[in-house]
């Protein structure tokens, strides 16, 4: 069973990690990093406490031991409502702000193995690569990441037309030892705290970009692969009393660059054919089972928010307003929206061979309506604090110093909250709402699944057209225009119309 601690150890491994100039050597205990890196472990520390066993581990079938259940291949409905459970727990210890935690590519992979009848009828050698990699993950409780998208340069064109072909991440050299990858893939989530790394492209690809269509995977230390990092708001939030969210939950986003990264042919997926590209995800499970996760968690994040809107409301003393029940009325029906679409989900399911699993157009659904919801709910939390969030203290040190902290609490007032705590609620409120830290997980919740139109096309592809056309066409076919003039001759024949103008 994988501690925390565990975790930890596995992460010093001479990765090359770069920030703010520099290498990291060791991302456990950088402060850039630490905290973030510790609330992954802590993941691993939850499942393993032996009051939480059962409901966190399943028993791997290869070696027995207990492993997450994100690695889970639900067989009926009650199975896969006991593996959402599960992985409900794991997103409240972060309110759901850690979105690249380690069950989504596991439930990306699993749901690839789940299809592997595909993998098998392009590659049988491809297809045991996978089911190999899978049990391996699976045993080992790896936490992966994945890039799926290229970088952005122009984007009206594919990665073989672009100015430098070089760009992306492509097919290099292969012998008979595996092949070699050199250039970028993003968004690397997590990546800092990630064992290994799923490198593929689900952007489509088209004829001349066949060294773009790899899928692969490779440990985070892998010869030649360097993980970019991002502004890191963990460092720019040293206190937690001034940024809780920012200062424990900032996952990081990396740009991974593979400088000529050597990958055996185990590890090997697919290796220079666009169509499976995308029949990977699309023709198997994948993409249905990783975002149904990313729902969950979607679900216990607006469930959050949904608390921080009544909270804000009871310490402003405005709870009782018609108004603002309205207002709060509305958040709850938009949390209960999510709530139930995840649940729909899992009733309207089907089996996929031997495995049952979420229903593909009610999850589609859920991302085009919840990638308009989030920048919604978080603008209404803006509405109910007002100027509560912004009039705060400038940082810990004004409740420390004498001379500065009895004015500074004498003028934190509420109705709910005593002064320190008022100052502690709103400044966790604005972290979730308006630091740097909450602008990128807008714009997280707007874009993970993809642009507007991808989700839609997604939901437009797998709704049940025939049905929904069929019931017009039937009741179009129930009259006809003949058949009524008949009857409307018939019935006024002898009535008299006068015409005039």
């Amino acid at each position: 069973m994988r501690t925390g601690e565990a975790h930890l150890e596995s992460l010093r491994d001479g990765r090359q990690v770069y920030f703010l100039g520099e290498a990291i050597s060791d991302v456990t205990a950088h402060p850039a990093f630490r905290n973030s890196v510790a609330s992954a472990a802590h993941l691993y520390d939850y499942q393993s406490d032996p009051k939480n066993l059962e409901r966190m581990t399943f028993r791997s079938p290869g070696n027995g031991q207990a492993v997450s259940r994100a690695w889970q291949l639900p067989a009926s409905y009650p199975e896969l409502v006991q593996r959402r459970e599960a992985l409900t727990e794991w997103a409240e210890t972060h309110a759901g702000f850690m979105g690249r935690s380690p069950d989504h590519v596991a439930s990306c992979i699993s749901g690839m193995y789940m299809g592997i009848d595909v993998f098998e009828s392009f590659d049988p050698k491809r297809a045991e690569a996978l089911r190999n990699y899978y049990h391996y993950a699976r045993d080992n409780d790896l936490f992966l990441t994945y890039v799926i998208i290229n970088p952005q340069s122009d984007r009206s064109k594919n990665p073989h037309q672009q100015t430098d072909a070089a760009l992306t991440a492509h097919l290099c050299d292969q012998d008979s030892q595996g092949i070699t990858v050199k250039g970028a893939k993003m968004l690397g989530t997590s990546a800092i705290m990630a064992n290994e790394v799923l490198v593929t492209c689900i952007q489509p690809l088209t004829a001349g970009d066949e060294s773009y269509a790899l899928s692969f995977v490779v440990p985070m230390n892998a010869k030649g692969l360097k993980l970019l990092s991002r502004k890191s708001y963990e460092l720019a939030s040293d206190s937690r009393f001034d940024y809780p969210l920012s200062n424990q939950f900032d996952e990081n986003d990396a740009v991974l660059y593979f400088d000529e990264v050597k990958v055996p042919w185990d590890r090997v997926f697919i290796a220079g054919n666009v169509g499976m590209c995308q029949k990977q995800f699309y023709m198997t499970p994948a993409h249905v089972y990783q975002n149904y996760q990313a729902q969950i968690r979607l679900e216990v994040k607006l469930r959050f928010l949904a608390g921080v809107a009544r909270m804000i409301a009871s310490a402003n003393g405005i709870e009782n307003m018609p108004q603002v029940r309205e207002i709060l009325g509305q958040l709850a029906a938009e949390a209960a929206m999510v709530d139930a679409l995840v649940r729909a989900m899992e009733v309207k399911g089907s089996l996929h061979g031997d495995y049952f699993i979420p229903d593909a157009n009610t999850l589609y659904a859920a991302q085009v309506l919840t990638q308009q919801l989030y920048p919604k709910v978080i603008h209404t939390l803006r509405e109910l604090a007002g100027g509560s969030m912004i009039m705060l203290p400038s940082g810990i040190r004004d409740l420390i110093e004498p001379e500065v902290a009895d004015y500074t609490l004498r003028v934190q007032r509420s109705p709910a909250l005593d002064p320190e705590q008022r100052i502690k609620f709103f400044k966790m409120a604005w972290d979730a709402v308006g630091s740097e830290f909450a602008s990128r997980h807008t714009q997280y919740e707007m874009f993970y699944s993809g642009a507007a139109f991808v989700t839609k096309g997604h939901s437009n592809r797998t709704y049940d057209w025939d049905r929904a056309t069929g019931m017009v066409h039937r009741l179009l076919a129930s009259y006809d225009l003949e058949d009524e003039k008949r009857k409307w001759l018939s019935t006024n024949s002898t009535k008299n119309f006068t015409y005039s103008t």
